[in-house]
């Protein structure tokens, strides 16, 4: 199914057009229902979920294009630019944006390029590369930040109600995969900020804390 679905005629990853194609989702549902009938709504789930992240990941994209940014680099600094010096160490940006540190090196090298990110060590710990948004940057993730809301998040039509499900019930999956704190801690503000600048009231070295995502959306890497 990773080509086409059987019969169907519609290459997978591809938008499904005209009145009449067939939706591959549901044909490769039909065939499981017939074959395994205790796994299909399973099945369906999981591929619509990666068929979702196709469509919204491009429409995103093609609206940050402009600006000369892929999500990833939104993502970036967008979260540099939540934080309240902008500055956070790299290997912090990697637990925040939820993906390897080799892609928060790649994604902070272009925007350092153009001049939107500063690179630095750590004056504490050497071994430590903090990463600092330049007013440029400031600015691009503000226009970038407006014009996504504009594009409603590549979401436009669904009510926020309807938005608020999909992340309930990919919550769940998020749980179940062990992706999020079982005992999250009480939002606490001030020491939200402490832990972002690497100040004293953030948690001890080694303690849980829960992802703070910067954007809200999950990270893709930097493509090329």
């Amino acid at each position: 199914m990773s080509e086409s679905v059987k019969g169907g005629g519609v290459p997978y990853g591809r938008a499904v057009t005209g009145r009449n194609s067939l939706d591959p989702i549901a044909e490769a549902h039909r065939q499981w229902s017939a074959r395994w009938p205790a796994h299909a709504d399973q099945m369906a789930a999981v591929t619509s979920v990666m068929r979702a992240q196709q469509l919204l990941l491009s429409r995103v994209e093609a609206v940050l294009k402009p600006y000369g940014l892929t999500f990833a680099a939104y993502e970036a600094l967008r979260l540099l630019a939540f934080t309240r010096t902008g500055t956070l160490p790299m290997g912090k940006m990697g637990e925040r944006l939820m993906v390897h540190a080799a892609s928060v090196t790649n994604v902070i090298g272009r925007l350092e390029a153009r001049g939107l990110v500063g690179r630095r060590p750590s004056p504490d710990d050497r071994r430590v590369v903090l990463a600092t948004i330049t007013g440029a940057g400031r600015d691009l993730a503000e226009t970038a930040t407006a014009a996504l809301h504009d594009a409603d998040f590549g979401l436009p039509g669904l009510s926020p109600a309807q938005a608020a499900a999909i992340t309930g019930a990919l919550h769940a999956v998020r749980a179940s995969a062990g992706d999020l704190p079982r005992n999250p801690p009480a939002h606490d503000s001030t020491r939200d900020a402490a832990r972002d600048e690497g100040l004293p009231g953030g948690p001890a070295e080694g303690e849980a804390v829960p992802d703070v995502h910067g954007s809200g959306v999950r990270a893709a890497d930097e493509a090329g």
